[in-house]
């Protein structure tokens, strides 16, 4: 038998003040975490800083120097082809020659609005065990703070960044939510958050919930769901700096 692929959950605190990872982590996913001796991760540079703080909290089984982390591989710039298939098989070679091995995000959970997506895909054609661990998603978060439909719902990931084709996704999205009853979730770069919101008040319904979750998990974070009319009489500036979901339920 091949060993683990485990998809290893992440704080959601990156660009901002590092909050403890034992508020946030499951135990049990930081023993796991110091346990491996071997990671596929977006960055390399992060995933250290990440693996020093889970030392903090569960000593590492070995020094980080032993530790072997190797990120995923990037596109050219300008270029959206996918990666060879022999580029998957490199990475998995650990768990092929029997190691567990960690996939870990930038933040939040692997593989949800992530490019991990495509070695756990790769892990299961390899028929490579993929197991996940039990941590913060900014995505779940937000949706069970909404207060909206939790039943029935869509994660669309990013919306265009012109706000004509922006307008016309939202209109979309709206109409989709009302004739499926279904909560429609979406997110923005955090500089783009303020935009996002003044074209969504701009051409949602008055009668539309939104919601919106801003630093999830961090001390300054906030959630505020209510209709598209109460959003207007009331505006909220949004932080450039902190990511935020939106979901919206016609």
């Amino acid at each position: 038998m091949t060993a683990t692929l485990y998809l290893m959950p992440n704080a959601l605190d990156l660009g901002s003040e590092a909050v403890p990872l034992e508020d946030v982590l499951p135990a049990g996913a930081m023993r796991r975490a110091a346990a491996l001796a071997h990671w596929v991760a977006e960055d390399a540079r992060s995933a250290r800083a990440f693996l020093k703080r889970v030392h903090a909290c569960v000593p590492l089984e070995r020094p980080l120097q032993e530790i072997d982390i190797a990120e995923l591989p990037r596109p050219p710039k300008g270029h959206a082809a996918a990666p060879p298939p022999a580029a998957w098989q490199a990475l998995l070679a650990p768990a092929l020659a029997g190691h567990d091995l960690g996939l870990l995000s930038e933040a939040g959970l692997p593989a949800l609005a992530d490019p991990g997506a495509a070695l756990v895909a790769a892990a299961h054609a390899a028929g490579v065990r993929v197991w996940p661990l039990a941590g913060p998603s900014a995505i779940a978060l937000a949706l069970a703070a909404s207060g909206l439909d939790g039943q029935s719902f869509a994660f669309v990931g990013y919306l265009p960044q012109p706000g004509d084709q922006r307008a016309a996704r939202l209109r979309a999205l709206e109409a989709l939510s009302a004739r499926q009853h279904q909560t429609q979730v979406f997110i923005e770069t955090p500089y783009r958050n303020a935009a996002l919101l003044q074209t969504a008040l701009a051409t949602l319904a008055p009668g539309t919930r939104l919601a919106v979750a801003c630093g999830l998990t961090l001390p300054q974070g906030f959630v505020r769901s209510t209709t598209v009319a109460d959003w207007r009489r009331t505006p909220l500036t949004l932080p450039d700096r902190l990511p935020a979901v939106f979901a919206l339920q016609a």
